[in-house]
């Protein structure tokens, strides 16, 4: 997936080589697509040649430009503040935090395709025009949930393999367990032992992602019906898009639900390269491990405390908070219980960020969605 990632700094370089972005209203704004061609496919394979042309041409012609200067504030930082990579599907900015392709939540909200009218975006549209680079129709989008559904079918043997763990394991513990067990079926390990140049390397690329992808809810559900559910799974619905039906899956079938799925996965779907999974996904990824290989090793950098498993400790707190002070909580005493937190030398989890100086915009648009839907839901008034 490198043919489609850059950096801040390459997105810089651009304009020394005339590629301006237009604006509309001061936005950065995207190609709108027309629904002539509904394949992701066939638009990847026009679009990668001339993605090679230009990588090749932007090492050869600016190869030696140099991005800044290198402390040792940033060598012990975890290279914090260092360019070093190309990403170009999100930029996160420390202002206004994520964009996709240069669209904000908001813009994304706005023009990618929904199931219902004036609902959330489908995680498909965004799927799309993070590999183009171009809003989608909905026509498009459908057909792209057609494809994902057609092959999210789970060999028997991945659910052995995590059956094969206590159930007590870590939930990131037995999803990457049945990640692992999926790469049994990777096209690119078949076609690079036969033997493929460089130049196609793309396409059993496309397809382990598009098969990985369409399998990961059925995974996911499977791992959590099976800890919090007494193993009782539930069938796919072939007739729901890619997020309601994992909602399905997991035994959400509200109306509301199936909305704030839709919404949840597209603003997860990308946050830039530096963070440790996307990181750990590209850096395996760069041993021509298939990406089975790289997302389980992404999957594990996630379900460090320090990144992806935050949001468990975030909710473990709260929940800490209600059983000790009671759901009607007052400003005071919630001030007394997180001073009572720093100075025991733990954390408030979920405070800081590495990169974000505002309110993350992910956080922002949720509290919108429930501050519509359940204002009056106890976990919520005590996260405002």
């Amino acid at each position: 997936m490198a043919f489609f990632r850059g950096l801040a700094a390459v997105s810089r370089l651009r304009s020394r080589m005339g590629q301006d972005a237009t604006t509309l209203g001061g936005v950065r704004w995207l190609q709108m697509q027309s629904a002539s061609d509904l394949d992701l496919r066939s638009q990847l394979q026009e679009m990668i040649p001339e993605q090679q042309d230009r990588l090749k041409k932007l090492k050869s012609e600016h190869g030696k430009v140099q991005l800044g200067n290198i402390t040792v504030d940033m060598v012990l930082g975890g290279m914090r503040g260092m360019t070093g990579m190309l990403w170009e599907t999100s930029l996160l900015d420390p202002e206004e935090g994520i964009r996709f392709r240069g669209l904000s939540i908001p813009e994304c909200q706005k023009v990618l395709p929904a199931a219902v009218k004036d609902g959330e975006p489908l995680p498909e549209g965004l799927l799309w025009l993070l590999l183009t680079g171009k809003v989608p129709t909905k026509e498009q989008v459908d057909a792209l949930s057609k494809e994902l559904l057609s092959r999210s079918t789970v060999p028997g043997y991945v659910y052995k393999a995590i059956d094969a763990l206590p159930v007590t394991a870590h939930p990131m513990t037995q999803f990457t367990t049945g990640v692992m067990a999926l790469q049994v079926d990777s096209e690119f390990q078949k076609a690079y032992n036969k033997g493929m140049p460089k130049t196609k390397f793309w396409e059993p690329t496309y397809e382990d992602c598009l098969n990985l992808i369409s399998r990961l809810p059925q995974v996911a559900s499977y791992v959590y019906r099976r800890i919090f559910k007494d193993g009782k799974a539930i069938a796919a619905d072939n007739t729901l898009d890619y997020a309601a039906n994992f909602s399905h899956m997991l035994g959400f079938d509200d109306p509301k639900m199936l909305e704030l799925m839709r919404l949840y996965i597209t603003i997860h779907t990308d946050h830039e390269g530096g963070n440790v999974s996307a990181h750990t996904g590209h850096l395996v990824g760069s041993a021509l491990s298939d990406p089975y290989l790289s997302f389980a090793a992404a999957l594990n950098g996630l379900a460090g405390p320090l990144h992806g498993l935050a949001n468990q400790e975030v909710l473990l707190w709260i929940k800490s908070v209600m059983e000790e002070t009671g759901s009607n909580i007052t400003t005071d005493q919630l001030k007394e219980y997180v001073w009572k937190t720093l100075k025991s030398g733990k954390v408030v989890p979920g405070y800081g960020h590495g990169v974000l100086r505002n309110t993350d915009p992910r956080y922002s648009c949720q509290r919108e969605f429930a501050l519509k839907y359940l204002p009056e839901d106890p976990l919520f008034q005590l996260v405002s």
